[in-house]
């Protein structure tokens, strides 16, 4: 089966939940249009390659699949956060949740709604992909690949999702801690937390050939994150680095931070309002590495100590104007 009527198919099924998707078919007759409108102007001016200013797609083509985009990772984003806040959730709230979303509160149905989300990431990834790998052929040129860096750096690659790494880490926290949840679908297939010379990854093989490796390792202090925390250009800190690269103390925490601060990889400036804590890779790899967690669980207690009483004594000359 052809992948545009294969997505077709899996989108129509998903009518009830109202999730938007790439309109893939939509796109596929832009280009169509495009392609003879190129083998006309290039069969009249006798040249072999289409105009570097296609009207069309510049018009139409890019405007709606990136409109599309931003709807598919902002739905996705959404969900997954709901979903994971319900599965960290305890007590009273995690009841409350139940009753406001209406959702069944049972490991089982996490994993299916968990299985849900990867498989509507994906399958939109894969669209994705192939629509401007398809856009490249069309107009030979590499504009689709510049589309999708560009696409990267306004935070709507849907791989790039920090939401994507906490499913990823939720999958084998549930694999890994209750015996019922292993007779489940999982969410992934060969997801795992690899250590290759001591440095860890996030390891997934994807559908259609597509694999998932993140880093793990914080590339401010040199050592496996701790307390890590995904910036929205999608790089993982550990939240204390996080902040001395941000300017900002822990009790301030990252939301302080000036908009002009840059993240120490990739320069992008704003990266750390929107700063999602992965709570759910936290636990994995608190669970993975005990001896490492409780180590930098004293050193940072410390240092966290030595921040509060410093941010409370400046408070209290403050208030009596020292």
């Amino acid at each position: 089966m052809k992948f545009c009527k294969k997505y077709e198919e899996y989108m129509q099924g998903q009518d009830e939940k109202k999730l938007p998707g790439v309109g893939f078919k939509k796109l596929k007759k832009i280009l169509k249009k495009c392609r003879r409108d190129i083998e006309s102007h290039n069969h009249l001016d006798n040249i072999s390659n289409c105009p570097h200013s296609c009207p069309v797609c510049d018009g139409t083509f890019f405007p709606s699949l990136l409109k599309e985009m931003s709807a598919v990772v902002g739905c996705f984003n959404e969900r997954a956060q709901k979903l994971l806040e319900l599965h960290l959730a305890s007590g009273f709230r995690k009841y409350f949740i139940w009753f406001k979303d209406k959702l069944q509160g049972n490991h089982v149905a996490l994993i299916q709604e968990g299985r849900d989300l990867v498989t509507y990431a994906m399958i939109n990834a894969i669209a994705m992909r192939k629509i401007l790998k398809k856009y490249d052929k069309i107009h030979y040129s590499k504009q689709g690949q510049a589309f999708k860096s560009q696409a990267q750096s306004m935070r709507i690659e849907i791989l790039q999702s920090p939401w994507l790494c906490e499913l990823m880490a939720f999958h084998i926290n549930l694999r890994e801690s209750k015996s019922k949840t292993r007779k489940a679908h999982p969410l992934f297939e060969g997801c795992s937390l690899v250590f290759n010379d001591g440095t860890p990854s996030l390891s997934c093989e994807l559908f259609d050939s597509v694999n998932l490796d993140i880093n793990l390792t914080c590339s401010i202090c040199l050592d496996t994150v701790f307390d890590p925390v995904s910036l929205t250009c999608g790089h993982i800190f550990c939240y204390m680095c996080a902040c001395k690269a941000a300017s900002v103390t822990i009790v301030d925490g990252l939301k302080a931070a000036d908009p002009k601060e840059k993240c120490p990889l990739c320069r992008d400036a704003g990266v750390y309002h929107g700063a999602v804590h992965l709570d759910e890779l936290n636990i994995l790899l608190s669970r993975s590495c005990p001896e490492y967690w409780e180590e930098r669980l004293r050193t940072e207690r410390v240092e966290r100590i030595r921040q509060a009483k410093e941010h409370w004594e400046f408070q209290c000359r403050m208030f009596v104007g020292v």
